[in-house]
């Protein structure tokens, strides 16, 4: 008798036991629980959902050109909805519409375009275009630059600014006899930019904005 009821008060504190231990997740220990909570607080949030680009710096006039990226997107269609980049030839290729012309428009205008030849498939199409890589309008800075090469032409960019975009001039520069390269109707044109004289306002005509094919030569 005295057996079976020390028998019965050891089963008790057992089970007294079982409900005070803390809970453990799926076998983890208290230690290893408290530091899963710790990284799962800690995690920073979620990156950008892949296959979505950030627009490119470019008013609403701009027309697009021959590498530009477009980001195409037709509304509740997401077979069409797609990253695209303009051949040299100009085109676009989409499903249903095959070869679709982009350069010499403007992303809203090539919206309009693709909607209203996806009319005879879709009811009330929406199509919205967004320039997320601006390649095929680029001004070339070559010499005594910090990076020389390519870079996009801005909106309202001006010789000045696209030295700035290059890092400015290296301490061997000669800024009296920098010049700007276009090609106007297959003639060379040499435009003068005395960069000190630009700076201080007494020849800020010179500052000229650039165009795309533009070469600035900075000896």
């Amino acid at each position: 008798m005295k057996t079976q009821r020390s028998c019965l008060i050891l089963s008790g504190m057992a089970v007294m036991a079982a409900m005070s231990a803390p809970i453990c997740l799926q076998g983890k220990n208290p230690q290893q629980s408290a530091e899963l909570t710790q990284t799962a607080a800690t995690r920073p949030p979620a990156d950008r959902p892949e296959g979505v680009n950030p627009p490119a710096k470019a008013g609403k006039d701009y027309i697009i050109g021959p590498d530009d990226v477009l980001d195409v997107s037709v509304w509740k269609e997401q077979e069409l909805t797609r990253s695209l980049q303009v051949r040299p030839d100009g085109k676009i290729s989409m499903p249903l519409l095959g070869d679709v012309q982009a350069a010499g428009l403007t992303p809203g205008q090539l919206g309009q375009s693709v909607s209203d030849k996806l009319k005879k498939y879709l009811t009330a199409p929406q199509v919205t275009v967004i320039l997320t890589q601006i390649n095929s309008q680029r001004v070339y800075v070559m010499g005594e630059v910090t990076r020389p090469g390519a870079y996009p032409v801005l909106p309202g960019m001006t010789i000045l600014q696209a030295i700035s975009s290059a890092g400015g001039l290296t301490q061997f520069a000669n800024g009296k006899k920098i010049f700007l390269m276009r090609d106007e109707n297959h003639i060379q044109t040499k435009y003068p930019f005395s960069y000190k004289e630009v700076l201080d306002g007494r020849k800020a005509q010179e500052n000229l904005p650039v165009k795309a094919g533009d070469t600035i030569v900075v000896p």
